[in-house]
Order: structure tokens, then sequence, then C-alpha cells
């Protein structure tokens, strides 16, 4: 079995990678602030004996310029720390359809593709749609007092923990570059998923759609941010909400 550090291992999908990888015998490390690690300085930053780096850390922002300082001061330290300590594998997560639709945390993302195919460090690199917890994060992107404003977007809702399996599976199949893309078996109009969320949970919300302008709002609508091809996972957003 393999020593795997996860950098952003208490999100949302990080936990999942945590448990998963666990639950396979391998041993983990999970680099976050809480475990003495700024990924953003390098501060505490030590992969001596790690095997592979798996990348889900995350940031909130729609900001071009912080998007990519923070992916790219993070992807570059994992990158210059695991080179010193001879890790063989780099794992990262990315979202599907960032490439055509021009929002400043995509853009951020693409840097930090930019920066792991340019290394020297073996890599693999799944680009995922949003998860099913987006719909329920949505509620709060805009808001006016009990409305809120929910971007007008067709999306592929996916499991994370399913996402995670796809990662630990790429750690114990060793460097393959770029892997299929991964998807939800459902499209679904986000402001429809938040509406369903709003009612499950009893959250009280007034739910609007918001057309964003521009190219990114037509990408978003078009559904760019969905998959042409790759694999699909088993969850249901029906589902995930029941649960």
């Amino acid at each position: 079995m393999s020593t795997v550090a996860v950098a952003g291992g208490t999100g949302v999908v990080g936990r999942h990678v945590v448990e998963v990888a666990r639950a396979r015998g391998h041993d983990i490390r999970v680099l976050t602030r809480s475990t003495g690690v700024d990924l953003t300085t390098g501060d505490g930053l030590d992969l001596t004996g790690v095997d592979a780096v798996v990348d889900v850390t995350s940031v909130k922002t729609t900001s071009r310029r912080a998007a990519e300082e923070f992916f790219g001061s993070v992807t570059r330290h994992l990158l210059a720390a695991g080179k010193s300590a001879g890790v063989r594998h780099h794992v990262a997560l990315s979202i599907v359809g960032i490439d055509d639709v021009p929002y400043g945390y995509y853009q951020g993302k693409q840097e930090q593709e930019r920066i792991i195919t340019g290394s020297d460090v073996p890599w693999s690199i799944l680009r995922a749609t949003q998860f099913h917890e987006f719909s329920e994060q949505a509620l709060g992107f805009v808001t006016l007092g009990k409305l809120s404003l929910v971007p007008t977007m067709l999306s592929q809702p996916v499991a994370a923990v399913e996402v995670a399996e796809k990662l630990v599976d790429l750690v114990e199949s060793g460097p393959t570059g770029r892997a299929p893309d991964f998807g939800g078996p459902d499209r679904l109009q986000m402001v429809d998923m938040a509406r369903r969320v709003n009612q499950q949970r009893g959250l009280g919300r007034r739910v609007i759609a918001l057309p964003v302008p521009g190219a990114t709002g037509r990408g978003m609508r078009s559904g760019a941010l969905c998959t042409t091809d790759g694999q699909t996972g088993r969850q249901t957003f029906a589902d995930w909400l029941a649960r």
C-alpha cells in the first residue's frame, strides 16, 4: 500500500478521499492548516516518505486573480515539495468545461492544470462536474433577505464520494495524464436543484433564476459544464437529496 498525502483533506470531496483511501489500506497524511500545513506559503509542508499526492484544495472566490494566485501557489508548493521528496505521482481534481466558460474560479483551475502539465512530476488530472452539494451552496451565492439568486446553468451533478473513488483509483493505477471526464447520471437545471434542496431542507428561501451575462452565462446555459463523453456516476441527485 502507498502513503498518500491529501491536500484539502477536510473539504467536501477531500474527506471522502481520506475515507476511501484508508479503507483500501493506504496510509494518509492530511495537508491542511488544521494539521499545521499552509499550502499557500509552503509553511509546514514536508512530503518525505509520500508516494502520491491528491490535491482537492479549493478557495471561495469568483476573482480570476485570486483564484490564479491560490491555485498557482498551492500547486507550485506541492510540486516542489513532491519533487524534493521523490513523490512518484501528483493527482489533481479539476472541473469539466473550464476551457469553455470564462469564469474567474475556472481560470484559476486552468492555471493549476498548466502548472501540473508543465512539471516533471508524473501526474494525473480528473475533471469532474459539480457535486450534488453545489446546489445547496448556490442558495448563498447572491442573497437579498429571503431571496436567493441562483445562476441559470445546466449541470450534471455527481456524488462527491464517487469522485473520491475515482481519484483513489488514479492513485492506484499510476500516472495517466488527463483521465476521462466524470459526471453524474442526470442533467438538471441548477435553479431547479436549488429549489428542491430549499424545499427538502425547509430553508424558507425564495429562489430566483439569475441569467449570468456575457460569455460566462452563455457557457453555463449551453451545457459546457457537462460531460460530452467519459464516465458517469451512479448516484442521482434525487437519491442524494433523499439521504
